[in-house]
């Protein structure tokens, strides 16, 4: 345990292409470098964007890292084999990504629902498309999807990729045709020149486009909480509790182990969790039962749960079931991370809950009784404390995302 939390505070610390000889590059996602654009002010200028293509380090196979906290989900990062990384393909993807040219009428981006500014969802109920259309659900967040591989509440697309293709020919999204945004896209010079060297041999379609948006988006990923830094500590106070109680003597008798105790203490000090918080922890995987769903690195368990959200009324969004036509799958929505989810209200499938302390209601009442609520849900009797402490632990697990440009893109 010692040594997994030590691991832990050093890593806090810290597709082929034509160029596809070059060895391979070992990045860590989060680091401002993959995701700030290519460098320079305004509209992006043909000579930059040949600049960059120049340059074969942009177009090696990056072997990702995670960073701490998300770390412990290593396991579970999905990228097809067919659509590696590198900083080219994160780049050009970032570029559609903000893009509104995608859309019927050139006003609606992927960022139109999934905006930085929102954590990557929206400040609406629903989703808002062109001519001011509004969709049935909430939008969901667009970051961390690198660890999820089937996409959307309901789960209809099978990847990232497919997810990505779906809302440009959606008629209340961005109301385009896949051929009509491929034309669009065809007809910026910055484009052509990207796709030649990013995508050889294919260029421009509806397939590159949509695995240059994923691969930018497999980019966004939370940074390490206060949640993820009092993590390591927690556990070295629980194995050693017996030795902390005489500092001095720890001190003396095992010097190795004292030490990393205060690196691990300054760690978190640095990034300071509440007395409250560390309460709300202990019942988000106690008593409240949260972690029935929100588990993992990425506190999802990316599957689909009835918990009653909508199922009181005459004709309920059946989610999953419209998918799978099983009827247990009637009024189940993918488990949505809590990671950095005090930025990314209202929250359900169906943005009806307003803010976390709502949410905690919900879960604490039993949710909506109905015939295929799930066995995860039962009445909690949280006492408002309890209810107060474990809004604050969720709070809790707010990490920093890269930062990204939202402009710099070709004319």
């Amino acid at each position: 345990m010692r040594c997994v939390a030590l691991i832990f505070v050093l890593a806090a610390m810290s597709g082929r292409s034509f160029a596809a000889e070059t060895a391979r590059a070992t990045v860590v996602l989060g680091t401002p470098e993959l995701t700030a654009g290519i460098p320079g002010e305004g509209d992006l200028t043909t000579d930059q964007i040949q600049k960059w293509l120049a340059n074969k380090a942009n177009f090696q196979e990056l072997e990702v890292v995670l960073p701490a906290g998300l770390a412990l989900g290593t396991n579970n990062i999905s990228i097809p084999k067919d659509n590696p990384m590198t900083r080219a393909k994160i780049e050009l993807g970032r570029q559609l990504f903000f893009d509104t040219r995608l859309s019927a009428d050139n006003t609606v981006s992927c960022a139109s629902c999934h905006h930085p500014e929102d954590g990557y969802g929206r400040n609406t109920q629903f989703g808002v498309g062109v001519g001011g259309q509004m969709g049935g659900r909430n939008s969901p967040i667009a970051f961390n999807r690198i660890l999820s591989s089937v996409q959307f509440w309901d789960g209809r697309a099978a990847t990232l990729e497919d997810q990505a293709k779906g809302p440009i020919a959606n008629p209340i999204e961005m109301g385009n045709t896949h051929a009509a945004a491929v034309k669009s896209v065809q007809g910026v010079e910055g484009y052509r020149l990207q796709f030649e060297k990013v995508f050889p041999g294919k260029g421009i379609s509806i397939d590159t486009i949509a695995q240059s948006i994923a691969t930018f988006e497999r980019a966004i990923v939370t940074g390490p909480s206060p949640a993820d830094f009092y993590e390591p500590l927690m556990a070295f106070e629980k194995e050693s509790r017996e030795e902390l109680k005489d500092l001095a003597k720890f001190k003396e008798e095992d010097r190795e182990s004292y030490d990393q105790y205060w690196k691990l203490k300054r760690v978190s000090d640095a990034h300071p969790i509440s007395e409250s918080a560390i309460r709300g922890r202990g019942l988000f995987f106690g008593k409240a039962q949260c972690t029935a769903c929100h588990a993992g690195a990425n506190f999802s368990d990316e599957k689909y749960h009835n918990i009653g959200i909508g199922m009181e009324k005459p004709m309920p969004d059946l989610g999953r079931f419209d998918q799978t036509k099983v009827d247990k799958d009637k009024g189940a929505f993918k488990t949505p991370t809590v990671r950095n989810i005090s930025q990314t209200g209202p929250y359900m499938h169906d943005g009806s809950q307003k803010t976390l302390e709502e949410v905690v209601a919900w879960y604490d009442k039993g949710g909506h009784p109905n015939s295929f609520l799930s066995d995860k849900i039962k009445k909690l009797n949280l006492t408002a404390q309890e209810k107060e402490d474990v809004v604050t632990y969720m709070k809790a697990l707010h990490g920093e995302l890269p930062p990204v440009r939202t402009d710099r893109l070709p004319k």
